[in-house]
Order: C-alpha cells, then structure tokens, then sequence
C-alpha cells in the first residue's frame, strides 16, 4: 500500500481496472508538468482509454508490466476515484451518503434558529422527522 494514487496505462482499454482519469472529473495532477511529461513520453493523450487511475488502497491490482505514475489526489479527488472504481452499488450508496451530508451540514445552527425563532419542538419534530431529543438539544 501507497500514501499516493497511480495513473497506469493498460494494454487492453476495454478492461474494468481502475477509472479512466476523464470518467472521474478534474484531477489537478493531470495538469503537472510531470504528468503531461509523462503522458508525452508514452505517447498517450489524457483522454486515451487506457489511461487509469486506482487510489492508494487499490495500486497493488496494477499489473506488474503496466507503465505508473504515483500521483497526490486531493480528499474530494480520491473520493470521486473510490467511487468510479469501486463496483457501481457501492458508488451509489456513497453518492446518497454525501448527499445526505451536504443535506445534514448544518442541521443543528438549523434546528437552534427554529427555536430561536420560536417554532415549537413538536412542528420542529414534525417537519423535520428528528427526534425531539435532538431537537431540544440544538436549543444548547
């Protein structure tokens, strides 16, 4: 296991290892110099679909002949290529996790301007569908 990512090329485009880089959405380390070196050196465009991105985790599926890049991908960059290379139930079921994160950032500053407000804890609960345990503890 690596603290970086890989971009690796394949033989074979049509194989299921890895998320080509283009699937993924912006990665900041496709624009480095030594990645478009790199890219240059093998002859490949970085739209090419045998180039393949596999985060830390991943790297030791990368075939042992296959030409590699370690490259640093930010937390947003490494989540979005967990999601493409994992099997698509679980890149889905993760999409609805940072869904319902984004849906719940700031749920507390929510629920303490709604008493400061003075809705009640019962509409508060009824609109909401949180428990008024919760609710009464956003009041803190």
């Amino acid at each position: 296991m690596t603290d970086d990512a890989y971009l690796f090329l394949l033989d074979d485009p049509t194989a299921r290892l890895g998320a080509v880089p283009t699937a993924v959405g912006p990665l900041a380390c496709m624009e480095t110099p030594a990645v478009r070196a790199w890219l240059d050196a093998h002859g490949v465009p970085a739209t090419s679909p045998r180039l393949r991105v596999l985060p830390p985790d991943d790297t030791a599926a990368i075939p042992q002949e296959a030409e590699r890049l370690p490259v640093p991908l930010s937390e947003e960059e490494l989540s979005r290529v967990r999601q493409h290379t994992g099997p698509e139930s679980v890149g889905r079921v993760e999409e609805e996790l940072l869904a319902y994160r984004d849906c719940t950032d700031g749920r507390d500053a929510l629920l303490g301007r709604a008493l400061a407000a003075g809705v009640p804890v019962n509409r508060i609960v009824e609109l909401t569908g949180e428990d008024p345990a919760a609710v009464a503890a956003a009041a803190g």
